[in-house]
């Protein structure tokens, strides 16, 4: 199992967050450190960075080397509105 590390950031994301949608979130973040499974997609532009679809969110990590799962930030999919792009409202 890889050992998890939020960030600060990471963690005013997960608190501002109801707590049975963080609850699934942290679930799924626990199933990819232990076994590697969930809805993973690099991200492009950012060597290393990843992104774990949970529902509506998205969490914003990295793998390290040294057997870390470091998350940066955890955050509510942009929503396509029409021609333009807005951030959705935090739930």
């Amino acid at each position: 199992m890889k050992r998890i590390v939020l960030s600060d950031e990471a963690k005013a994301d997960i608190r501002a967050i109801p707590q049975h949608i963080a609850m699934n979130i942290l679930t799924a973040i626990h199933r990819l450190a232990e076994t590697g499974a969930g809805r993973v997609k690099e991200l492009k532009g950012e060597e290393g960075e990843k992104r774990l679809r949970v529902g509506d969110f998205r969490v914003r990590f990295t793998e390290e080397q040294n057997g870390v799962l470091r998350i940066y930030a955890v955050r509510l999919r942009l929503l396509r509105c029409g021609r333009r792009l807005r951030r959705a409202s935090r739930v």
